[in-house]
């Protein structure tokens, strides 16, 4: 500090404070520093996100291959449905409805269809008119049940 003309004026390397140009090198590491404390954490918080959005694409797709193939079999007449049951023999056997097929966005899927006659009344055994239908993807755990009667 230095008096001039009857007041203190804080100097610095010999230039009054109030007169300096511009930032310092350690001003500027300084403010550098802090960004760099302040956005990797952020940005780090975003990264799951970004992958979270590919695996979202992967279920809905999966999700629209599964409706479009219930649909498909829900169009079909129910003596053809009950005759798939009837043959497959078992809730657990793939039927003939089952497929592989290509995905939009180039994957390789297997939807499986299980047919079977279902016991709506609960008297234990299975009734003519009302079939159990599923359809899965293959490897995974995604599947639509519906029931069908005629």
């Amino acid at each position: 500090m230095m008096n001039v003309g009857g007041k203190q004026e804080v100097r610095f390397w010999g230039q009054p404070l109030a007169c300096r140009d511009g930032f310092s090198y350690v001003e500027i590491l300084v403010a550098m520093v802090l960004i760099a404390v302040c956005l990797v954490p952020a940005l780090d918080a975003l990264q799951p996100a970004l992958f979270g959005m590919r695996e979202q694409e992967v279920y809905t797709i999966d999700r629209l291959a599964l409706s479009s193939k219930m649909e498909e079999v829900l169009s079909e007449p129910f003596a053809s449905l009950d005759a798939a049951a009837v043959s497959s023999g078992s809730y657990s056997v793939p039927t003939g409805y089952s497929q592989g097929e290509t995905t939009t966005d180039g994957r390789s899927i297997t939807l499986q269809v299980y047919l079977a006659q279902h016991d709506g009344d609960g008297d234990g055994t299975p009734d003519p008119d009302l079939l159990k239908v599923k359809v899965e993807i293959d490897g995974t755990s995604q599947r639509l049940e519906t029931l069908v009667g005629e």
